[in-house]
């Protein structure tokens, strides 16, 4: 955990300075998670856990947490185990997806993936660590101030955005539908709503949980966050046609090597950036009424769709 000192709130202001909050809010992140895992016998897996998990990355799925449980009046002490678990969640699916039999990448965030450094069998098994260790962390760490109600909704919510109702079905149907140049709308639809949006709801969600937001809030934020997580997604699709391997941190041109359906390819690109600004649009429209507060969240989701890497 971070000290409370820490823990300080950004500065009120008539402007936003998004870049600041990010960087502020990335510091506070990759402190806490530097702090989560430490090295202790057997070393190699722990080391193969940290490889992936301090790595690098915007560390946007635990900042979504943090902006979220502050906007609905919360504290980022509060949310910050939940959202280091969001972090070893997300490079849990990074790891595993990189994986020869997966995607078979070489390249994650610029750096040799886990399985060319650690060997493919550690490499499950830093990934199946990171994965137990998240929802030990959320259980264990989480203050008292934020009810033992509120963990066990959290810890409901991870299961069921990574399980195959979530993340895991999501990438079932995506390795079905790989070199199938006939694959629907719906389906690659179906695919990112549970491979990539599932993920960035629950972060989003799960902040507001641990604040103690209603349920009417919490159909708010998912909302908010099924519509970022799809322009991401389409964003993504997008850098890996347009973006070089530098720019991206990974290998450049996956999808068109694997043959796999994207949404330039059913739309082209000027219609999926549109589509993209469309979604952002309606995300930011849900949190309106939560006014200045929302105004973190609002530019996130604008930055979703400005990015090059």
């Amino acid at each position: 955990m971070v000290a409370a000192d820490n823990l300080q709130k950004m500065p009120e202001d008539a402007t936003f300075n998004l870049a600041a909050y990010l960087k502020q809010r990335q510091k506070l992140c990759e402190t806490a998670l530097d702090q989560a895992i430490p090295i202790v016998y057997p070393e190699k897996i722990y080391e193969s856990m940290r490889y992936s998990l301090l790595a690098g990355g915007k560390r946007l799925r635990p900042i979504l947490c943090l902006a979220t449980c502050e906007m609905m009046g919360g504290t980022i002490e509060m949310a910050m185990p939940t959202a280091c678990a969001m972090e070893m969640i997300h490079t849990m699916s990074l790891i595993h997806d990189d994986l020869p039999a997966m995607d078979n990448d070489d390249y994650r965030r610029g750096k040799l993936t886990n399985h060319k450094v650690y060997g493919e069998n550690i490499a499950i098994l830093a990934g199946d660590g990171l994965l137990a260790y998240a929802f030990e962390f959320v259980a264990t760490q989480t203050p008292e101030n934020v009810s033992r109600d509120r963990v066990l909704q959290v810890i409901a919510r991870l299961g069921k955005a990574l399980g195959a109702a979530g993340l895991v079905g999501g990438q079932v149907v995506d390795l079905d539908s790989e070199g199938k140049s006939d694959t629907s709308l719906e389906t690659l639809n179906f695919i990112h709503n549970h491979k990539t949006a599932a993920l960035l709801e629950a972060c989003v969600v799960c902040g507001g949980i641990v604040a103690g937001a209603s349920s009417e809030d919490v159909q708010r934020l998912s909302r908010y966050s099924q519509n970022i997580g799809l322009a991401f997604q389409i964003i993504d699709d997008i850098l890996d046609i347009t973006a070089t391997q530098e720019q991206l941190g990974k290998t450049a041109g996956k999808d068109l090597k694997a043959k796999k359906v994207t949404y330039p390819s059913l739309w082209g690109i000027e219609e999926s950036r549109s589509k993209a600004q469309q979604l952002i649009a309606a995300a930011c429209q849900e949190l309106a009424t939560f006014g200045e507060l929302a105004k973190p969240l609002q530019a996130i989701a604008h930055y979703i769709t400005s990015r090059n890497h």
